[in-house]
């Protein structure tokens, strides 16, 4: 696209953004991510406990390097005194699995509705064509997220004991150690490609790897991660208005500014979608500006805003 385009993509995003109410979309998003994530981390302790106690500690120093300090330190305290409980490990790996599965699909569906909003468009798909969907989505992810996890903790100790056992030089041990973050970084934006082809009740152009969305996602939740933990390291006064509670409310905050930066990669894509059905000769204000999936959910009234958009 020429330059005035993405110009133009960029300030539609930003006005779109309070249209589509995204920051309450990112406060439902979170309230689903606060559901799985301590189950999942229940589940990753107990597969973890596979490869010993030192296990752990790769996971908190890797959590460290993007997430605030208060953030460390409740996760920190959560990973300590899950390893440090004396429960089974195999019926704590199958409960941690099962509610985080549930949970995390539950963020999907959420994500789903969210997306749509986005785009303007009605959700046309029947419970049979979702419920796979979703179910598929929320697999991948999980599967994505958790072999993501495992490669950022073999590192160190862990990944040299590992190649001994293989047989592995210890330059494959080198290679690993720097070769595995751009392997992660890929992961998370396949990850985020995946939701933004898959949940929206929109036909793409076709599934790509990495969308300009996705890549903008990334690159702004490490910026605003970054920017919220020196805010809350040199000037927030979380500690005084919060006091103990202040760890927990730094976290959630954390979780919902990452949710908005996910969010705006979805309305990059979509505002990118709208430009491409100008230039098609599609009025800009027409709405819904792409093809549904399915309409099979639609009333008449949906079905005719979907052919002679207004």
């Amino acid at each position: 696209m020429p330059k005035r385009s993405w110009v133009g993509v960029l300030r539609r995003t930003a006005a779109e953004f309070k249209e589509d109410n995204l920051s309450d979309w990112a406060a439902a998003l979170t309230y689903y991510a606060v559901l799985s994530i301590f189950p999942a981390l229940l589940a990753l302790v107990s597969l973890l406990g596979l490869f010993g106690s030192g296990a752990i500690q790769p996971l908190i120093d890797a959590l460290g390097q993007v997430a605030p300090a208060n953030v460390r330190e409740i996760l920190t305290e959560v990973l300590t005194s899950l390893q440090n409980s004396r429960g089974a490990s195999g019926i704590a790996f199958i409960a941690g699995l099962a509610v985080a599965l549930w949970s995390a699909s539950g963020y999907v569906a959420a994500f789903m509705r969210a997306a749509n909003a986005v785009y303007d468009m009605p959700e046309g798909r029947p419970w049979w064509m979702l419920l796979p969907l979703r179910v598929g989505i929320t697999l991948v992810v999980v599967v994505l997220v958790a072999v993501s996890a495992i490669a950022a903790v073999f590192t160190g100790g862990l990944a040299q004991q590992a190649a001994a056992l293989l047989g592995i030089g210890p330059t494959a041990v080198t290679v690993w150690n720097i070769a595995k973050w751009p392997v992660i970084l890929l992961f998370v934006i396949f990850i985020l490609a995946l939701l933004y082809w898959a949940a929206p009740n929109v036909k793409p152009p076709g599934f790509r790897w990495i969308t300009p969305g996705s890549a903008i996602a990334v690159v702004l939740w490490l910026v605003a991660s970054a920017a919220f933990a020196f805010y809350v390291a040199n000037f927030s006064s979380y500690n005084r208005t919060y006091g103990t509670l202040a760890g927990v409310i730094v976290f959630l905050v954390w979780l919902w500014i990452s949710n908005i930066a996910v969010l705006l990669g979805v309305e990059f894509d979509a505002e990118m979608q709208r430009g491409r059905a100008v230039r098609a000769g599609q009025p800009p204000e027409a709405e819904p500006y792409a093809r549904p999936r399915s309409t099979r959910k639609f009333d008449e009234r949906q079905r005719q805003r979907v052919r002679h958009p207004a």
